[in-house]
């Protein structure tokens, strides 16, 4: 499934387990502008100007870190734990940067994803095995693959840029939250990339805060693929994060969840934080 090669990252080119992904800080004098914009705009382009908006989410963090624990879910409940370091870098016109860690259990420690998520070109990615001591390039035509085993896809660990989808207006439905009901607005994304694993996507952007609530995921068949949906959102020194990430897999019935701890922004990484030689000493 992985193509075998050493990794050469562009010193330019044209990254939210989300991070995954995966977030999110817009000033509440936006929220008038997209009313403002739909009035006066087609379906389409209003479900284009809200992506726009709730991307905004995503960006002006600077760099961040966290603490990841990766929980597998199979269909009869039993689960399996693992525990990683996340760290993320903007990077302008560059593109986002990530690297994700996984400490335990003790069969992956030090295997480490690093990703360059590009607005206008293919997304890049590099997954370090330290049992073979390689670098490994993931291919376009891998990236719907399960990431280490669990219900999200290569294509899911990277920033969701809003220029990578077209768009189409759904309509407004309730969606809940923890002691409160929300309303939102449904979005049909359709990937650009013809490598995505996915047909289409529908996506749940609460009208309150702009935070995406759920995502559906259609397969190459155009079937019900999988539920993604975010909860516990917090502003942790003014960035919005979910706690609680979990997709359903709802052909298979296995589940991953994501829990997020110990955000940090601001941190002082830099480009060199997310290089082969960072890919590699990540023990």
């Amino acid at each position: 499934m992985l193509n075998c090669m050493p990794v050469r990252l562009p010193s330019r080119s044209p990254f939210r387990l989300y991070t995954p992904a995966l977030t999110l800080s817009l000033s509440a004098a936006l929220l008038p502008t997209f009313a403002q914009q739909a009035m006066a705009a087609t379906p389409d382009a209003q479900a284009e100007a809200l992506a726009q908006q709730a991307d905004q989410r995503l960006h002006g963090f600077g760099d961040s870190r966290a603490r990841l624990t990766m929980t597998l879910i199979s269909p009869s409940g039993q689960t399996a734990s693992r525990q990683l370091r996340v760290q993320t870098l903007e990077n302008g016109k560059d593109g986002d940067r990530s690297l994700m860690v996984f400490d335990t259990p003790r069969d992956v420690s030090g295997t480490a994803l690093l990703t360059q998520t590009r607005v206008e070109a293919d997304d890049l990615q590099w997954l370090y095995l330290p049992a073979l001591g390689r670098v490994k390039q993931i291919g376009g035509g891998n990236k719907s693959g399960p990431f280490m085993g669990s219900e999200f896809a290569f294509e899911d660990i990277v920033t969701p840029y809003w220029q990578k989808y077209r768009y189409s207006l759904i309509g407004d439905q309730k969606c809940s939250a923890p002691a409160v009901t929300l309303t939102c607005t449904v979005l049909e994304r359709t990937p650009k990339d013809p490598n995505s694993g996915y047909t289409r996507q529908q996506v749940w952007i609460d009208r309150q805060d702009l935070l995406i609530r759920r995502i559906d995921f259609y397969d190459r068949k155009n079937t019900l693929l999988k539920t993604y949906t975010a909860s516990g959102f917090q502003q942790v020194q003014g960035q919005w994060r979910p706690s609680s990430m979990l997709m359903v897999n709802l052909q298979t019935h296995k589940q991953t969840r994501l829990d997020w701890s110990d955000y940090q922004f601001r941190t002082g990484l830099k480009p060199a934080d997310f290089s082969e030689t960072a890919l590699k000493r990540t023990r």
